[in-house]
């Protein structure tokens, strides 16, 4: 019987989520629900001096609004809690005391002056098993004392290999490894060892975690091995790197994920891009939703090398997925902007988002476009210049006033009313359509762009309105 696929997100609560560790938990959940697996959140506050406030809860939201719910976790009890590592603190003395009867583990009484003075010619420490050489009776009567301890790991000789999913088989030295510590003299266990035990006790299968800590998975290993535990597998991410080539992290000035969704990316592209730091998908399908990556998503497809977080293709992923919005959804997101932006009696604001949705990157970008709709913005006349069109303040001055000519006299002042007036323009005045209709566009926005046409905007802004703008176009042209 084929076991089951369990995968945990496990953060210290020390600050709000990166892109890099949405990617880390994204890839858990994946790796566990393209199997039909479990994901579960559990909480590595251990290190209580770098315990932040509120954090817990951050990491909590981060994960519900882009859609990682996890199966098991704090608020989401199951057999395994609980979820949060300091609520776990009488799970780990238990098998440190069983490594120290092994022989895989010793008691270090050791004080922090004499640690002090370890240190070589470049300043790294490193412990010199001072108190592995204590006898039964010293070791004894140091407990009886009641003096402080922590536990070491006893480093065996000869070398460590473990085999990674994406890095493929790795050999270490073990002279290489210090006797890490265990548990702390405050009867803490160290991230490390509660690591190791945690992930045992929760019935862990794969273990995902940055490539910066390849040179500490032997250390688990061998723990693993020396417990009789089964290791489970290990899947080290690539780096996600900023524009300077360094880690991603909150140091650096990384934005968190609710202020990526403030700046107005989606979370469905939030979500998308960060899946995309690390692994490609088939097909070179790259806007896909959450249920479709976990469709395709395959962990042995995960990059060796370090993504850079890309700012102009993370703009370009949120636009694609505006462009996917049902046309209702875009709406509903747009309208507050909308009416914000365009305040004419009758509007129809369906139409305006109809006319935004593709040609923003973020949906708070609609109203810009079409604000011209309320207030013609003062405009310069070398915008009436389009190379393409054939247009120049002179071309255009000639077209405004076919234009004129052609829609006063019109009654019907539809978009299909006005395109046939503007092509019997063309034929009577010899000018090209370009010609007439670039010069209309620009004299009813006073805009580069806009996100529809020339006879939509006539359209929109009713006749008597666009009258008055391309006659004040014409006047700026004279």
């Amino acid at each position: 019987m084929q076991k089951t696929i369990r995968t945990r997100y496990a953060p210290s609560p020390t600050g709000f989520m990166t892109i890099g560790n949405l990617r880390s938990a994204l890839y858990e959940f994946l790796i566990a629900k393209h199997e039909g697996g479990t994901f579960i959140l559990r909480i590595e506050d251990t290190d209580q001096d770098r315990y932040v406030e509120g954090a817990a809860d951050a990491i909590f939201e981060t994960l519900r609004l882009t859609g990682l719910n996890y199966d098991e976790g704090p608020g989401r009890e199951g057999k395994y809690g609980p979820y949060i590592q300091s609520e776990r603190k009488a799970n780990y003395l238990p098998p440190a005391l069983k490594l120290i009867e092994s022989g895989h583990a010793y008691y270090c009484f050791c004080e922090k002056d004499r640690l002090d003075t370890l240190a070589d010619d470049k300043g790294i420490k490193k412990y010199d098993r001072h108190c592995h050489n204590l006898s039964k009776e010293e070791i004894e009567k140091y407990l009886e004392n009641g003096t402080p301890y922590v536990v070491r790991q006893l480093m065996p000789e000869g070398s460590t290999t473990f085999h990674d999913q994406v890095y493929g088989s790795i050999t270490i030295e073990n002279k290489e490894l210090e006797d890490q510590i265990l548990i702390k003299s405050d009867g803490m266990p160290t991230y490390n060892f509660a690591n190791v035990v945690d992930d045992h006790d929760m019935a862990i299968t794969h273990v995902a975690r940055g490539s910066e800590y390849l040179t500490s998975t032997p250390k688990y290993k061998l723990l693993y091995d020396a417990l009789g535990w089964e290791v489970p597998i290990f899947v080290h991410l690539p780096l996600v790197l900023n524009a300077n080539g360094q880690k991603i992290s909150k140091r650096y000035g990384a934005s968190s994920i609710p202020q990526f969704i403030e700046e107005g990316y989606l979370p469905e592209a939030i979500v998308n891009y960060a899946a995309l730091l690390g692994w490609s998908p088939p097909n070179n399908k790259e806007i896909l939703s959450l249920d479709e990556i976990i469709e395709v998503f395959d962990s042995s497809s995960i990059s060796k090398s370090p993504s850079t977080f890309d700012p102009v293709k993370f703009t370009w992923v949120n636009a694609e997925h505006i462009k996917a919005m049902v046309p209702g959804a875009f709406y509903k997101l747009a309208l507050p902007y909308l009416q914000a932006s365009v305040k004419k009696p009758g509007i129809d604001y369906s139409v305006l988002a109809k006319m935004t949705q593709s040609r923003v990157s973020f949906v708070k970008d609609c109203g810009e476009l079409v604000d011209f709709i309320d207030q013609l913005p003062e405009y310069d006349i070398e915008l009436y210049t389009h190379k393409k069109m054939k247009t120049n303040p002179d071309v255009a001055k000639e077209g405004l006033a076919v234009a004129l000519k052609a829609l006063t006299n019109l009654t019907d002042w539809s978009h299909e009313s006005l395109a046939t007036a503007v092509t019997g323009a063309t034929e009577e005045s010899g000018l090209s359509k370009g010609q007439i209709l670039w010069p209309i566009r620009t004299a009813l926005s006073g805009k580069p762009t806009t996100p529809c046409g020339a006879t939509e905007i006539c359209e929109l802004l009713g006749k008597e309105e666009s009258l008055k703008r391309l006659e004040h176009g014409l006047e700026k042209l004279k």
